[in-house]
């Protein structure tokens, strides 16, 4: 499970996504994350699915290295769902037996919720699979510049996330091999139920904590001897440009938000 953590992660091939400017793709997703808020019906949500699989498809991105980052939080997933399908009020009931009520309410919110949650996954993961930390971080960095007026440290804020992103598969290389050093040790981290399993990850968490703040320190140390002092007065060696897939897939992100809008107040 641990191999199957792809969030941060960057898929490396040439498409035209990845040549994107990165203020595109935080744009896209959160105006994707928007409309699927707005979906109640199942065209909806298949208007939303046709373009997230236009996305995948420029993107060239693997749809099984896309599908191993959903393993990873299929029990939220499923908790979620579970979670909607047993609490959701309605009139037709379904099914019934003691203190379990479904009715045809609360099935459709849970199925609408699943694929909400689904998409939702899937399309942030492809921002960061099509865009490499240095690049996002430029993004948003760019995009909340006007907050620089209200006082709100925007490079900081854009460097910590950055710094995070660049973190996630650190450290998920570091717990796989604690994990390896444990099993030769005799552990077996397959064996017994939740519970035991769990109970077993404690040990781990220390020497992961402790290998988490040494590379924060090293990194610290690393700035400072770059004499970096936050963002005033940094240039950028390639600052940002809009060209014209950019713009081309400005209109077409327009274009879909008008058209959910639409699908929404039709149907």
């Amino acid at each position: 499970m641990i191999r199957d953590i792809t969030i941060g992660q960057y898929y490396n091939v040439d498409s035209v996504i990845h040549r994107m400017d990165p203020r595109v793709k935080i744009t896209f997703t959160l105006v994707y994350v928007i409309t699927l808020f707005l979906a109640r019906n199942p065209i909806l949500y298949l208007a939303a699915f046709l373009m997230l699989d236009i996305y995948i498809w420029v993107s060239k991105v693997s749809i099984k290295f896309i599908l191993k980052g959903l393993k990873t939080v299929w029990m939220i997933i499923l908790f979620t769902v579970l979670m909607h399908l047993f609490t959701a009020n309605g009139v037709e009931m379904l099914f019934e037996w003691r203190f379990i009520h479904i009715t045809r309410n609360g099935l459709s919110s849970a199925l609408y919720m699943g694929l909400r949650l689904v998409f939702m996954i899937i399309c942030s993961g492809m921002m960061t699979y099509t865009t490499t930390p240095n690049a996002l971080t430029d993004g948003l960095e760019k995009m909340l510049g006007w907050m620089k007026w209200l006082k709100v440290p925007v490079h900081e804020f854009a460097m910590i996330m950055s710094i995070a992103l660049r973190f996630v598969p650190i450290l998920i290389e570091e717990l796989d091999k604690i994990m390896k050093a444990q099993t030769a040790r005799g552990i077996d981290f397959n064996e017994g139920n939740l519970f035991v399993r769990l109970k077993k990850m404690m040990p781990i968490m220390i020497p992961l904590f402790v290998s988490a703040v040494r590379r924060s320190n090293e990194l610290a140390l690393a700035m400072e001897a770059r004499c970096y002092h936050g963002g005033e007065g940094r240039t950028k060696m390639k600052p940002l440009q809009y060209k014209r897939e950019d713009v081309t897939a400005y209109i077409f992100v327009v274009f879909y938000l008008v058209g959910m809008i639409v699908l929404a107040v039709k149907f």
